[in-house]
C-alpha cells in the first residue's frame, strides 16, 4: 500500500492549476540571465499541443558585435545530438534491419571491448545506456580536445580502455560507445551516420539549418560564436570539431529547427504538418526510446535548488527521464567549448522546451528552462537567476577551497629525484598512444602527439608531480603529472589527474596509465631533423 501511495505522488500533479500562456516577465528574466552569468546570446523554443509558441533569440552572437541571435542562428547542440542516433536506430528497428538487443559484434564483428565477455553480449541497446562497466567520460581523450584520431582508430582503441565497474552494473555517462552506435546504423543502413541523420530525420522534418560537422557552423551566415572563459576572462572561441565521434555531439542547430524535432518526439514520431500521416517512427519506439534503462543516483541539489530535487532519475535511449512536481521529464543536456544547451519534453503537458547558449555557462539554459516549465505546471514563483548564481558561487567556493587545501599541503621545498633531462622523452598509453616530454626554449613542455591543443608547460609541483598548464586557457583543465621510479632508480610510469573538481570530466586524465618509450638507436637515427 506504501509503494501504491508513492508511486501516486509521483504521477499525479502537486502544484496549483495550470497556466497555458508563458510567463509575463520571461524576456526581463532571459536579459537579466545573460548579464549576471555573461553569456552573450540565448535562443529559445517554447512548443505546446502540437505549436510554437515561442521561437526568440536574445543577446547578440558575438561579443562585441551587435548583431543579434534570432531563431535561426545555429548553435552546437553537443550532447543533444544523441536523441537523434537512437532516433536513426529506432528507424532502423521499424524497418526490421535491426533490434534493440540484437549484439553488437553481429552487426560489427571486428568490435572488441576490454573484457571478452563484454564484448559478446554488448547489445545496441547498451551502446545508449551507460552502463558497459566503462568510467565517466572514459575515452573521451580520443576525441576531444579535438584529435587526429579517425573514427575507426577510436573504435579500435576500445579494447584498450579497462572497466571502471561491473558490466551493467551502474550508470557511468560515456560518449565513445554512441560512436559505435553510429557504426552500426552505418552497417545496417548502408549510409554514413551523418547521411542517415540528414535525410531521414533532418530532411522529412524540414530541419532545413541543422547540419551534423563543423563545417556546418564554419560555412553558415547566421551562426552563434562559441565563448569560454579563459583565466576568467570572457573570450571568443573557434568552433571545436567533434567530427570524429559525430553521433554523440556534433549536431549544429537552430530553436526553429528544435521545434519541429520536439513536436515529433512530442507526437509519438508524427512528422508535423502532415496531418498524422507521416511518421518519423513508430509510436512503439517512441515509447521504448522515453522508458527509464539505467538508474541513475539522486544528486543532492544546493539549498537555492531545493525545489529541484528528483523522485527518479534514470537514462533512457538517448534521453533522460526524471519527475518535476509530479510530471515526468524526458530531456537532455549538451556541452563543448563554448555552447551549452537543454531540450525538455513534458510529455503529459505536450509541453518541448529547448534552450541554446554561445557560453559554457549552464545557468544560461537552466533559468530560461525552469522559468517556462514552473509556468506550466503551475508551481510557485521562484527566482532562477539568484538561485542558480548562488549555486553556482557556492560550487566555485568549494573547488577554490580544495585547490587551495592541495597547494597549503605542498612541500614546496622538495625536489624532483632526478634531473629535469631524465624525465624527457616519450610515454605511451595503451589505448591513447603518445606523449612526449620535451624541453623547448627554456621551457620544459608535455605535449599530446595526437590532440593538437594539449600543450603544455610542466612546471615542479612536488617530489616527482609536476602541473601541465595548458598553453589553451579557456581549456580550464590544468592537471598533475606524476612520475613514478623503478627500484634501479630509472622511470617506470606517468600518470595525471586534474587539478580543480571543476574541470570537465571528459579530462579523464586520471585514466591514462603512460610508459616509458624506448626508442632504438635505429629509430633515433631516422628521426628527422627540424
Amino acid at each position: 500500500m506504501r509503494l501504491a501511495l508513492a508511486l501516486l505522488l509521483i504521477v499525479l500533479p502537486l502544484s496549483s492549476p495550470l497556466a497555458q500562456s508563458l510567463p509575463p516577465d520571461l524576456d526581463a528574466t532571459i536579459e537579466r540571465t545573460l548579464k549576471t552569468f555573461e553569456v552573450p546570446g540565448v535562443a529559445l523554443a517554447v512548443v505546446k499541443d502540437g505549436k510554437v509558441l515561442l521561437a526568440k533569440g536574445y543577446g547578440v552572437r558575438k561579443q562585441g558585435d551587435a548583431t543579434p541571435v534570432t531563431a535561426d542562428t545555429l548553435f552546437n547542440i553537443a550532447s543533444n545530438s544523441k536523441a537523434f542516433t537512437a532516433a536513426a536506430l529506432a528507424i532502423l528497428v521499424d524497418e526490421g534491419k535491426l533490434q534493440w538487443d540484437d549484439r553488437v559484434v553481429d552487426h560489427l564483428p571486428s568490435f572488441q571491448m576490454f573484457d571478452p565477455y563484454v564484448t559478446r553480449e554488448l547489445t545496441v541497446r547498451d551502446l545508449l545506456v551507460h552502463r558497459s562497466g566503462l568510467g565517466l567520460g572514459a575515452g573521451d581523450l580520443l576525441y576531444f580536445p579535438p584529435t587526429t584520431f579517425t573514427e575507426d582508430e577510436i573504435v579500435s582503441k576500445l579494447r584498450h580502455i579497462r572497466p571502471s565497474i561491473s558490466f551493467r552494473s551502474r550508470y557511468a555517462y560515456d560518449n565513445i560507445l554512441y560512436l559505435v552506435a553510429g557504426k552500426v546504423i552505418e552497417k545496417a543502413s548502408g549510409r554514413h551516420w551523418r547521411d542517415f541523420v540528414r535525410e531521414r530525420i533532418f530532411m522529412p522534418l524540414g530541419m532545413r539549418d541543422s547540419s551534423t560537422h563543423v563545417k556546418g557552423l564554419r560555412v553558415a551566415a547566421n551562426v552563434a560564436t562559441p565563448h569560454a572563459k579563459a583565466d576568467g576572462v570572457l573570450k571568443a572561441l573557434a568552433p571545436t570539431s567533434i567530427d570524429n565521434n559525430a553521433p554523440a555531439a556534433a549536431i549544429n542547430s537552430t530553436v526553429n529547427d528544435l521545434a519541429k524535432w520536439m513536436m515529433t518526439q512530442l507526437g509519438r514520431g508524427v512528422i508535423p504538418g502532415t496531418d498524422g500521416k507521416k511518421r518519423l517512427f513508430s509510436e512503439a519506439q517512441s515509447k521504448e526510446m522515453w522508458a527509464a534503462q539505467t538508474v541513475m543516483g539522486i544528486s543532492e541539489p544546493s539549498k537555492s535548488l531545493e525545489s529541484l530535487r528528483a523522485n527518479f532519475s534514470a537514462y533512457a535511449l538517448g534521453w533522460g527521464v526524471r519527475d518535476y512536481r509530479g510530471y515526468k521529464l524526458v530531456g537532455h543536456s549538451g556541452a563543448l567549448p563554448g555552447y551549452f544547451s537543454r531540450v525538455m519534453l513534458v510529455p503529459e503537458l505536450g509541453l518541448g522546451i529547448a534552450v541554446l547558449t554561445n557560453q559554457e555557462e549552464r545557468s544560461g539554459f537552466e533559468v530560461p528552462l525552469w522559468t517556462v516549465l514552473d509556468a506550466f505546471v503551475g508551481a510557485p514563483k521562484t527566482d532562477w537567476v539568484a538561485a542558480f548564481k548562488a549555486d553556482d558561487d557556492s560550487k566555485r567556493a568549494k573547488a577554490e577551497e580544495k585547490v587551495a587545501l592541495q597547494g597549503g599541503m605542498r612541500n614546496a621545498q622538495s625536489k624532483p629525484s632526478l634531473p629535469m633531462e631524465s624525465y624527457a622523452g616519450k610515454y605511451r598509453d595503451a589505448w591513447y598512444g603518445d606523449v612526449t616530454v620535451t624541453k623547448e626554449g627554456d621551457k620544459w613542455l608535455l605535449r599530446f602527439t595526437r590532440t593538437p591543443s594539449l600543450v603544455g608547460e610542466l612546471s615542479h609541483w612536488q617530489y616527482d608531480t609536476f602541473v601541465a598548464r595548458w598553453t589553451d586557457r579557456s581549456l580550464n583543465a590544468d592537471a598533475f603529472v606524476s612520475f613514478s621510479l623503478k627500484p634501479d632508480g630509472t622511470l617506470a610510469e606517468m600518470r595525471m589527474q586534474p587539478i580543480s573538481p571543476l574541470t570537465d570530466f571528459s579530462f579523464d586524465f586520471q585514466d591514462l596509465l603512460f610508459t616509458p618509450v624506448k626508442e632504438t638507436p635505429a629509430a633515433a637515427v631516422a628521426r628527422p631533423v627540424h
